[in-house]
């Protein structure tokens, strides 16, 4: 079988999925309507309240991917995320929310869910300890160096037992964020004051 074939399968097989039916009370048809509207709101988030008026209209995964030029896959996944919430969507409209509230509820689940990073390598006090290395002379610790780089701050935070292991990039960024980059006779003087 050659991929054409099992493309095209996969493609008559999606066709014959039927969407997820999306249902918009008066209130919720309004809310998303503003947000389309709205000049100030979001790119990312007109098109998506798009996406959801014309599933609501009955429009197909397709179609709407044609007109509104995306993939069918998010459109797909749209269709889906809101169907999953519409229970949340039922009972605060039941218990009477108002408009505003509604639209802060509509606005969540529009968004983007929070995607997982990598977590935090490094405490405050590491982070501290090896700025305060860049304002010590770099003589005392035994380099032979007339100032401090990335590399061998890095270099030292390790032999100093601060931190198992760190790039010189990692270094750099705290620096920055430190407003120190290396050190120089202007920086030990306000270090040593």
């Amino acid at each position: 079988m050659c991929f054409n074939e099992t493309n095209g399968r996969i493609s008559k097989l999606m066709s014959m999925i039927k969407a997820l039916p999306i249902n918009l009370s008066n209130l919720q048809k309004t809310v998303l309507q503003q947000i389309v509207r709205g000049t100030t709101k979001p790119y990312r988030l007109v098109r998506r309240a798009k996406r959801i008026l014309a599933a609501a209209s009955g429009e197909s995964n397709s179609s709407i991917s044609r007109r509104l030029e995306l993939d069918r896959v998010q459109v797909r996944q749209w269709r889906s995320r809101w169907f999953e919430e519409r229970e949340k969507l039922s009972a605060a409209e039941e218990q009477q929310v108002t408009e505003k509230a509604l639209m802060v509820l509509i606005k969540g689940i529009l968004s983007d869910r929070p995607r997982p990073g990598t977590t935090k390598s490094f405490t405050v006090e590491q982070v501290v300890q090896i700025v305060a290395i860049s304002c010590e002379e770099c003589e005392k610790s035994d380099r032979p160096v007339s100032h401090w780089t990335p590399s061998e701050l890095a270099d030292e935070a390790i032999k100093r037992g601060i931190v198992e292991k760190i790039s010189p990039r990692s270094v750099g960024r705290f620096l920055k964020r430190s407003d120190i980059t290396t050190t120089s006779r202007s920086l030990l003087v306000k270090c040593q004051n």
